[in-house]
């Protein structure tokens, strides 16, 4: 039961659509990928691992440590498995545990059920072993398992990251329908902006887009902002561990800036929550911040990325208002965004088409439930096309 130095099995979540650009931050960190697939990536490592992991990547939501593969056709095998684990020399019978589940079983109508017999497992091992009981309940901000339970086949793991890693600890105010971090963070390296030319984020409301920028050009990673991670509440955690992969984040975060980030929106108030949501980040000075229409906004000669992430209302239902909105986002772009890549994020397809730009690029992505397109616009300086030979 020594998780933090044997290796096993270890899967990182990511919400749909991520995984493309959570496997690139994995790799860049070194470690070597076994499996990609549509909600996360595998890899074989220890709980150690799973620490730089945790502090490091942008894009992930969970990080689980594989203890134990099975079979369990019903809740009784499920439950006699999981007694048989050493649970006492892994979490502290004065100490406190939460259970998570991804179940579809025939004999399971509610993964609280699932839960409970997981929990009654723990609970029943420990008070045999040490005579107490540890507590349990739903918050994840002590050790966390989670049972991962799809017909008979069933895998318990331990999960590293407790709260979900794809927010990023720094937004305390999160303002009106705000990006989820990690979409922000994977919408931009779907730009494959250089983070050292310009980047606007026109209706910026709570500035996520153009902090997300901010800390990517910067090299600052989640780890900065966060104290808490549910490995810290197994036994055999070293803290030195955690606080030497810490330093290592301070000490790549860069100081000086070679870029320009731009944000603007037309509420005061927005405004006013992007500047302390980036105070927080420590990014504040990196961006220059304007309360504006975003038709107004200044754009810097130097080329580089402007960014839209305007409403789109719903699906099906297309209002004259943000039609007229798409359409001046379009003649914004053309007008006052020559030799830049433009970007706009929706979730509104028949709004898209009152941009009146033709997108050279239509780059899937998920914002909640609602499918979306990140689309890109090539917009040229002139003519596209090349002169005619006399």
């Amino acid at each position: 039961m020594n998780v933090f130095e044997n290796k096993s099995k270890i899967i990182i979540t990511c919400n749909k659509r991520l995984s493309y650009y959570l496997q690139q931050e994995v790799e860049a960190l070194g470690f070597t990928i076994t499996r990609t697939f549509q909600t996360g990536v595998e890899l074989l490592g220890t709980v150690n691992d799973c620490i730089p992991l945790n502090l490091n990547l942008r894009c992930a939501s969970q990080i689980l440590y594989l203890l134990h593969s099975f079979e369990a056709a019903d809740p009784q095998r499920l439950y006699n498995e999981l007694v048989q684990i050493e649970w006492e020399k892994l979490l502290d019978f004065n100490g406190y545990f939460s259970i998570t589940s991804n179940v579809n079983n025939e004999h399971i109508l509610t993964p609280l059920y699932a839960n409970v017999k997981v929990k009654d497992a723990v609970v029943d091992r420990i008070k045999a072993q040490k005579g107490i009981r540890p507590n349990s309940g739903p918050e994840l901000n002590k050790a966390v398992l989670h049972l991962y339970w799809q017909d008979d086949k069933a895998d318990i793991f331990v999960d590293t990251s407790g709260e979900t890693l794809a927010k990023h600890s720094y937004r305390k105010i999160p303002g009106k329908a705000p990006m989820l971090e990690a979409l922000a963070t994977s919408t931009i390296m779907a730009t494959k902006w250089d983070m050292q030319s310009t980047f606007i984020n026109p209706m910026c409301g709570s500035g996520t887009l153009a902090i997300e920028a901010a800390l990517l050009a910067t090299d600052k990673h989640p780890g900065l902002f966060r104290m808490n991670y549910a490995f810290m509440h197994l036994m055999g955690y070293d803290e030195q561990v955690f606080f030497a992969e810490r330093r290592k984040l301070k000490d790549k975060a860069k100081k000086a800036a070679n870029f320009k980030i731009i944000a603007t929106d037309i509420s005061e108030d927005a405004v006013d929550i992007a500047r302390k949501n980036a105070n927080t980040a420590g990014v504040e000075h990196l961006i220059e911040f304007a309360v504006c229409d975003f038709a107004d906004t200044q754009v810097p000669e130097e080329k580089g990325v402007i960014m839209f992430n305007p409403e789109y209302g719903e699906r099906l239902g297309v209002h004259s208002k943000l039609e007229a909105t798409y359409a001046r986002i379009g003649d914004f772009m053309k007008q006052q965004c020559k030799g830049y890549r433009g970007y706009v994020f929706t979730g509104n397809p028949d709004l898209a088409k009152r941009i009146g730009l033709a997108a050279t690029r239509r780059i899937e992505f998920y914002n909640g439930k609602l499918d979306c397109r990140l689309l890109e616009y090539t917009i040229y300086e002139g003519s596209k096309r090349e002169p005619k030979a006399e």
